[in-house]
């Protein structure tokens, strides 16, 4: 997310200016500040996932083509009839791909072949609540049997806009601070922002585990926890 435009190469060591113009009276330059203190400031918020992504897909091999996409497509419904169940809504199931090709043996010192062939589709599902995550994985394997696979499971926040409010402020917080102590040590006081630049980015990868209740024998998906990061430069007259 930015909130003006960002140039790459921003170094975050605290930068002080401080110059003087000369020549003829420019009513237009007289209202851009000559003196000025930049600094930058950082600012990070640490946040538990409250959703899940989960990936899974169906697999199939059959005779032929037909027979493994029909079956392959038995199973996928059996799938959606079990996260619509665990309160998944259809808007947050998605389709990523859907593939039929034969597969081959290969005898020793022998043409290659068609030993069947093999349907596939995969899912990206949203878990609005992560909470319950794992009971989603628990139903899709239940549903699918040996023709489903869950490749995959990434916790993230779905609104990180509140965190990231409480990031800028701490950032815009150091960064002022920063100027306030080198306009003490200059002699001089701030005066109004002439530029404020923005950086932020939230980290999607867990930075350790937070344990959700769960029995013994249920899936259990580790939320971790999240790092919202903003970063700012600000320019202050003097």
């Amino acid at each position: 997310m930015k909130t003006t435009t960002f140039r790459k190469g921003a170094s975050i060591a605290t930068a002080i200016t401080l110059i003087t113009g000369f020549g003829l009276f420019n009513p237009a330059a007289a209202a851009t500040p000559t003196r000025y203190i930049t600094t930058t400031g950082n600012g990070t918020v640490s946040v538990i996932p409250d959703a899940v992504r989960v990936s899974a897909s169906v697999s199939v091999l059959g005779a032929t083509s037909k027979a493994a996409l029909a079956t392959a497509n038995t199973t996928s419904v059996a799938v959606r009839k079990a996260l619509t169940a665990n309160k998944i809504a259809t808007r947050d199931i998605a389709t990523q791909s859907i593939s039929v090709y034969p597969e081959y043996s290969y005898p020793d010192n022998s043409t290659p072949v068609i030993s069947g062939y093999r349907a596939s589709q995969s899912f990206s599902i949203t878990v609005r609540s992560a909470a319950t995550a794992g009971a989603v994985v628990d139903a899709i394997v239940d549903a699918g049997g040996a023709n489903v696979m869950i490749n995959g499971a990434s916790p993230f926040v779905l609104d990180n806009e509140k965190a990231t409010d409480l990031a800028r402020a701490a950032a815009v917080k150091s960064a002022r601070a920063k100027a306030a102590s080198y306009a003490k040590l200059l002699g001089v006081k701030l005066g109004r922002v002439v530029f404020l630049n923005e950086q932020s980015s939230p980290n999607p990868f867990p930075v350790f585990g937070v344990t959700a209740k769960a029995e013994d024998s249920a899936t259990q998906i580790d939320l971790g926890q999240q790092e919202v990061t903003v970063l700012v430069t600000v320019r202050w007259a003097i």
